[in-house]
């Protein structure tokens, strides 16, 4: 059964970290060179089948963590919890920071007449999503050594 949590362990924390990091790399650099009311209208689009599948990947990952650390002893278990914890940290950055911003940007109505008080959250969303791609990377490294050390 440890193996089968183990293949899931890093397959959840894989795509989490390689969907991350591909936004990082990509999408954001992509986001950036837009005029403001083309990226509302293109973060809109983008969100729209993450948004409800993330969450489930994160947090399913990080609940076969936990299943792993109680499965485990000495290091392999501290091993697991800590990429339980980092799973959770990219959990409470998406939730507590990204979402919310993704949330104002979608409550436009018309990209090409933002409202007076806007300000653009590109720079914002990318300093809180480059935080939870780095607690996410952490997170499939530390799985792998406790997977290696099952």
């Amino acid at each position: 059964m440890n193996d089968v949590l183990a293949i899931a362990a890093l397959l959840g924390s894989g795509v989490t970290a390689g969907v991350l990091f591909a936004v990082a790399l990509s999408v954001l650099p992509a986001l950036f060179a837009m005029e403001t009311g083309t990226y509302v209208y293109a973060h809109r689009l983008l969100g729209r089948n993450w948004d409800p599948t993330m969450p489930v990947i994160v947090l399913s990952s990080t609940l076969v963590e936990a299943v792993l650390a109680v499965a485990s002893e000495g290091w392999t278990r501290a091993l697991f919890v800590v990429a339980a914890v980092l799973l959770l940290g990219v959990s409470a950055v998406s939730h507590l920071c990204n979402v919310p911003i993704n949330r104002r940007v979608k409550s436009v109505d018309d990209p090409q007449q933002l409202p007076a008080d806007w300000e653009d959250p590109r720079p914002l969303w990318r300093r809180w999503h480059l935080l939870r791609t780095t607690l996410a990377v952490l997170a499939l490294a530390v799985t792998a050594a406790g997977v290696t050390a099952l």
